[in-house]
């Protein structure tokens, strides 16, 4: 249990910290936000559990797959916020885009030959 509260805290020190770069250097927050910590991270701590290769290699592999249906997410909020739509509106559609393309993306994966 001490573990997982761990892991918790140093989640939440990690978004804490990108949250605080982004409201004083907005274009620095997004390059932090962008850089594959949590996944890192989350592969360590995997590894840490579990050090089996090929459990290791599934993963990285599943997660490169799964990250693509949640990119158009970044380019529909903003176009949705400039058009005028307010924040909380803008982030639902953005957030439906995204589950309707991770569906999406576990159906047609393995159809692919994708390991999902």
């Amino acid at each position: 249990m001490l573990t997982l509260a761990a892991k918790a805290l140093l989640s939440g020190l990690l978004i804490a910290l990108i949250a605080e770069i982004g409201r004083k250097l907005p274009t620095v927050g997004a390059l932090v936000a962008s850089l594959p910590l949590v996944s890192v991270l989350g592969m360590i701590l995997l590894w840490r559990d579990r050090p089996d290769a090929e459990n290791m290699a599934i993963h990285a592999e599943a997660t490169f797959w799964y990250v693509l249906p949640s990119l158009p997410m970044f380019l529909v909020i903003p176009r949705l916020l400039r058009s005028g739509l307010p924040f909380w509106a803008a982030l639902t559609a953005g957030c439906a885009l995204t589950v309707a393309l991770y569906l999406a993306m576990m159906q047609v994966g393995p159809r692919l030959g994708l390991k999902l």
